[in-house]
């Protein structure tokens, strides 16, 4: 089937997610797409990339995407982290337990473990806050634009969860220019594990 016809039939829905109109691909087409979100059958779908401890890119894969209740996400996550990640609040500069962190691993989602941030991406911005300048996946990763202050910026989240993980900006490093300005408190940081054989 033609790519311009997938689109007459889906329309994104007031989330952003695309639905079905007339059915005229399978959930299996659709996560062959890249970054997309969809729904089908009533849950909502996502394609996400996976990394072992290692960092070693295991493939692509459909999961569910992840919907809580704010009493859900309270009982999981400690307050600064429900306060950061489910209502984009902004932890103060220099106060992150991962800004000054020089380890090597991978950095995952607090509140549903995706794999977001490589720490061979990471780099000193002087900002106070953990900043890349690229993600470990753009799959793993959603923008929106975000005009809270005044100013214009684009606000970076779990693609899988939504959860608010900071902004991004062209003032980056090469060799992408980018700085993934990122809050301590949306990710957790796992030391890399053994290489597989």
């Amino acid at each position: 089937m033609h790519s311009s016809r997938i689109f007459e039939d889906f329309r994104p829905d007031r989330r952003g997610f695309l639905r079905a109109g007339a059915g005229l691909l399978g959930a299996s087409a659709f996560a062959s797409l890249p970054g997309l979100a969809y729904a089908a059958g009533g849950v909502s779908w996502v394609v996400i990339e996976d990394f072992s401890p290692a960092g070693k890119n295991l493939g692509s894969s459909r999961v569910q995407k992840i919907v809580k209740s704010d009493a859900e996400w309270k009982k999981q996550l400690p307050v600064n982290s429900f306060e950061i990640a489910r209502h984009a609040g902004t932890e103060p500069a220099f106060t992150g337990a991962t800004w000054n962190n020089h380890a090597d691993g991978l950095y995952r989602c607090i509140c549903c473990d995706t794999a977001l941030f490589d720490s061979h991406t990471k780099f000193e911005s002087g900002t106070g806050w953990p900043s890349f300048y690229q993600p470990i996946s753009k799959r793993n990763v959603a923008e929106s634009s975000d005009d809270t202050l005044g100013i214009s910026r684009t606000a970076i989240s779990c693609a899988r969860c939504d959860a608010h993980l900071g902004h991004v900006f062209d003032d980056g490093p090469k060799p992408t220019g980018l700085r993934y300005c990122m809050n301590s408190a949306a990710l957790r940081f796992m030391a890399r594990g053994k290489q597989e054989a």
